[in-house]
Order: C-alpha cells, then structure tokens, then sequence
C-alpha cells in the first residue's frame, strides 16, 4: 500500500506537530502508526520494560482488528467472532479497523499524547470520537478488538493502572536493595547509584520494574522459561577476570568503539532497545515492500518477543540481583591505581580503582537495574531471529552514518569524522548491540552472551506462537 504525496505530507505534519524530531512517514500504515508510537514513548520515557510492553500492546490490537478480514488468522483475544466475508476484506477496511485499533492502543498507554494521536487519525479521514461497536463496521471492529486485548493486559500484572500499588507500573513486591549508593554490603548484589539530574543535582536510583517477572508473557509459560545458569559470584576468578576484561575494554576504546557504545546505548530521548528493533523493521518493511497484511504479522511476532524478552530479562536480574561492573571494580580496585578512560575528554589515564567509570553520560553512568542479564542482548537477538525468519534471510545490509563531534559523552570530539556503522545480517547487528554494553561498561561479558541465547530462544519462541495465530494453528 503506498500513500499518495498529499496524504504522506499530511500524515508527517500530524504527528511533528507534537514531536520533538519530525518522523519519517513510510510507505504503510502499519508503519506510520508504529512511528507514533515510538514518538510518544521517546516523548513520555517509561523504562524499557515498559516500552516493550507498549509497542507489544498496540501492535496486538492492530492484529486482532485484522483478523476480521483474514481467511485464516486467529485473535489472541476474541478467536474468530469478529470475522467478516470475504466481499468486506479490501484494503481500506483493514486500514480502517486497524487504525481505531492503535489509536485506542495509544490514547490508553500514552494518555498525555492523545492530541498527536487525535491529529493523526483525522489527518487519515477518520473521527478519534467515533466509538461505536457495531462489529458490522471497521471502526467498531477496532473498537472492540482494541478493548478486549486492553481489558485483559490491565490486569496482567504489569499494574499500569496503579492499582497493585499506588502509582502506575510501580513495585508491589517489595523490593529492597542490598546495597547503597555509599557503602557495598554484599559485591555480589546490585547497587544504586547518587547519578546527576543533569541540572546540578542528583537522583538516588531505584530498580526499575522489580515485579516485572510477574507479567503475563505472551508465549513463554513463565517468565523463568528460559532463565540462564545463575551468573559468576565473588571470590571465583572469573568475577575478577571478567572485571578485569572491562577495565581493559575502557583502556583500549577507540573513536569506533565508543560510537558503537553510544549508538545502540538507547538511552533518555530514545525509543529504548525495543523501539530501536521496531525502527530497523520499518526498513525492512520498505525494502521489501511488505503489504499491510505483512507489516501487521511482522510487528505482532517482534513485538511480542521484545515483550517476552523483557519478562526473561527482568525475572534474570530481580532472581540474581547481581552487581554492575562499576559496583564490582570499585570494590575489587579500591585503594589500587589502575590506567582506564579517565571521563570525558579526558582520555586514558592511571586513576585510583575507586573512581573508575563506564563509558556513559553523567546522567545515565548505569541503567538502574541489575546487571545479569543483559536486556540490549536479549531484545536484539530476539528482534534479529524474528526478522531472520519473518524474511527467511539473515541478510540485513544496513548502515547509519554517525555525524563528526555528535557524542552526547565526549560532544564534539567523537567521532573525530563522519563514521558509518553497518551490518550485512541481523545476527551481525545483533551481537554488536550486545557487544556494545561490554565497550559502555554496562555488562560483563557473560551478562551480554548468555542473553544473546536466551534472546535467540524467545525469538523463535514467539515467532512461533505468533505463527499460529495468523495460520489458524495450521
């Protein structure tokens, strides 16, 4: 489906109207209501769980809205009881029920960015203040589809309306930290950091989403489905090997390794890991040239296993509770000069163990959350299997060129030049996105590989219950 030049002009200006950057319309729907949503999360940063959720959630009501003009798909919610004949399933009735879909989708998860999704809906042709549930109608197909999935994910344990605990998507299991910003109790645990508000004062971190491991996934049994072997606890040897492997990356970072550490870093102003996946699958969808039913089959499987991988991730690090890098060097170096990077603009140099840092900005420094396992590990190989098979290619080829002085650690001194990062497969920009983390500081190097498999495993997982769905279990 191609949009004519005056309906894409339309569609861009309704959504930069309340953007911060002005989005790229594409060539579909799909793609173009997927683009709204990253909008709003970059816009309203929930933390990555969260954002997977979120994308998982739209992209399902999106689906279920469709089944309606498919032969064959099933809805995760409703089954088969919306499905319309087969002289009702063109074109502008699936972009129709869809679009009601995700517009009930957004305007539920992303409240505060309901005038971006009002200007967006009436810029297609249609009324946000249409809400009929006449199944015999595309809107109220959308209407309802969207109201079942969001009835049963309200109570799905991720307490987005706040009532497991005052507070939307706040902790209701209790979580206490071990450890304190100034003093490491145990350094096999994680620790909250004092980091920079970026406006001369500081913030004390807090686990973000500890419950998460309670979530209802959409194809694992259990969030421990897939759990790794537990990570490496101190006195072994290799909890000091592996902190000596970082001290070592952050001596030998270079202006490449230090792009690829801010590149797929993800951090405040982005839309976080799983968006990132979303955004390379917006330029699958274009190259390939996917149809609307390929483009909704396609970001319900990723989608949903960016949301499983999330459930894995956060059971990993709420089970394990283990400690950053920068909490495990502190410790081990303290009172010992070590030569390491030094902080911005400051290069390499011998610094006291005690005041080593990753490579990140002051207001980020660690993610707050435990270490093991890697979330960036986990969410990109499960967006590269998903791609990998939704295709039947691991062939990629894809580059971004990242600008001369764009760091937002080291502005205006990294890169020294223009450099351009690029990937022949999904595996290879996969596995750099882990690697990533390790050339940031953030995880150790069993963190980043052991999440490249349990990432791989949800990935085929999901792709597969996901499969089923839009096959009828054939």
């Amino acid at each position: 489906m191609k949009f004519s030049t005056s309906r894409k002009t339309l569609l861009g200006s309704a959504l930069s109207i309340f953007c911060v950057a002005k989005i790229t319309v594409a060539d579909s729907l799909v793609t173009d209501w997927n683009a709204a949503t990253l909008q709003a999360i970059r816009i309203t940063k929930p933390g990555p769980p969260m954002v997977s959720r979120m994308l998982a959630i739209v992209q399902t009501c999106e689906y279920d809205a469709w089944v309606a003009y498919d032969a064959n798909a099933i809805g995760t919610r409703l089954g088969t009881t919306l499905k319309r004949p087969s002289n009702e399933r063109t074109e502008a009735n699936k972009e129709k029920a869809i679009s009601y879909a995700a517009y009930r989708a957004i305007v539920d998860l992303f409240p505060t960015q309901k005038p971006m999704a009002d200007s967006l809906m009436v810029s297609m042709g249609f009324d946000p203040n249409d809400t009929t549930t006449d199944t015999s109608t595309p809107t109220g197909i959308g209407n309802v589809a969207a109201a079942a999935v969001l009835e049963f994910r309200h109570h799905d344990g991720a307490n987005q309306l706040g009532d497991l605990h005052a507070g939307a998507y706040s902790d209701y299991t209790g979580y206490t930290p071990v450890n304190t910003p100034d003093q490491i109790n145990d350094p096999n645990r994680w620790q909250p950091l004092r980091v920079s508000d970026g406006h001369g004062g500081f913030i004390i971190q807090k686990f973000v989403a500890p419950f998460w491991s309670q979530v209802i996934p959409f194809a694992m049994p259990t969030g421990s489905a897939f759990r790794p072997e537990p990570p490496i606890r101190y006195p072994n040897g290799r909890y000091i090997a592996q902190a000596e492997a970082l001290i070592h990356l952050s001596e030998t970072l270079d202006d490449r390794t230090k792009t690829i550490a801010e590149y797929w870093a993800d951090g405040p102003n982005s839309e976080l890991p799983p968006g990132h996946w979303n955004l390379f699958a917006q330029f699958v969808s274009k190259r390939d040239h996917l149809s609307i039913d390929d483009d909704v089959k396609l970001f319900f499987s990723l989608d949903n296993a960016m949301f499983d991988a999330s459930i894995a991730v956060w059971e990993c690090k709420r089970v394990y509770d283990s400690e950053r890098p920068i909490t495990a060097i502190r410790y081990l170096k303290k009172g010992k000069k070590i030569r390491a990077w030094a902080g911005p603009f400051q290069g390499v140099k011998v610094i006291n163990g005690e005041d080593w840092n990753p490579y990140q900005a002051a207001t980020v420094v660690t993610p707050g959350f435990a270490e093991y396992c890697s979330g960036h590990s986990a969410f990109s190989a499960a967006g590269a299997e998903v791609l990998k098979q939704f295709t039947s290619s691991d062939i990629f080829n894809y580059s971004v060129t990242i600008p001369a002085g764009s760091s937002k650690v080291e502005p205006g001194a990294v890169p020294a030049r223009d450099l351009t990062l690029g990937w022949t497969t999904f595996s290879e920009a996969a596995d750099q996105a882990g690697m990533s983390r390790r050339y940031g500081g953030i995880h150790f190097e069993q963190g980043d590989l052991n999440s490249r498999i349990l990432g791989r495993q949800i990935g085929n997982a999901c792709f597969a219950h996901a499969q089923r769905y839009w096959t009828g279990g054939q």
